[in-house]
This record gives structure tokens, C-alpha cells and sequence, in this order.
């Protein structure tokens, strides 16, 4: 009996009940974003910076890496499906970016995000999963 419930201690505790720590699901609260997140600014790691703060915010990050072209000052927030108010939520997440709408339904995402120079990647600490 006691061997029973010790295993069921460990396992509750191995699998992260008792953490506070809680994670926003894509389209919880209001419909699914998907975007993309690319670092045009030339620094490195500030891809992966913009995509954890997208994520801790419920955005659907389906793609980050390096822009084709590097040295962009502004962030630009491109909006491939939808209404601009899609690529404002995206900004309220970044904290940053010009929203733009361009139209592209065969990119088979709702926003492209390509991180300026006067991207900063501020929100505190953010955690190690992509």
C-alpha cells in the first residue's frame, strides 16, 4: 500500500503537477494564429527570442529562422490571411512592428514576421523549449 502511493507521489510530481507554471494552447482564447518568424536584423538568436514570446502569448509559431536578407531597422509584421487585426495581436505579443497586409494564401500561414533591428526580445526570462 505505502509502495503504491510513494509511485504515485513520483509520477504526479515527475509529470509537472505540481508546477504553477501554466502554457496558453494556440486558439484557446479566440481563433489559431499560425506564423512564421524570421531574424532580419542579423543578430543572432533573436528568431528563437521573438518565437518563445509568440508562444507564451498562444500564437502557433510553425517556422522560425534567418531572413533571405538581413539589415531590416523595423520590424515588419506581414499579414498573409485574414484582417490586420490578426497582425495586431501579433504585435501586442512582440511588443513591436509595423503591421502590414500582403495577401498570400499559397504561404499556408496567417502572418509573417520579420524581426528589425528595433526588435529588443524583452519579457523576462523565457523557457528552453523552442
Amino acid at each position: 500500500m505505502r509502495v503504491a502511493a510513494l509511485l504515485a507521489v513520483v509520477l504526479f510530481s515527475g509529470c509537472g503537477g505540481g508546477s504553477n507554471q501554466t502554457h496558453p494552447i494556440p486558439g484557446d482564447k479566440g481563433p489559431a494564429i499560425t506564423v512564421e518568424v524570421l531574424n532580419a536584423n542579423g543578430r543572432a538568436g533573436d528568431a528563437r527570442i521573438g518565437t518563445r514570446l509568440l508562444r507564451r502569448a498562444g500564437i502557433d509559431v510553425v517556422y522560425f529562422g534567418n531572413a533571405p536578407q538581413a539589415g531590416l531597422d523595423s520590424t515588419r509584421i506581414i499579414v498573409r490571411r485574414g484582417q490586420g487585426k490578426v497582425g495586431e495581436r501579433v504585435r501586442s505579443a512582440l511588443g513591436t512592428g509595423r503591421v502590414e497586409v500582403q495577401l498570400d494564401s499559397s504561404r499556408l500561414l496567417d502572418v509573417s514576421v520579420l524581426l528589425g533591428a528595433d526588435f529588443m526580445g524583452s519579457g523576462g526570462p523565457l523557457d528552453f523549449h523552442p
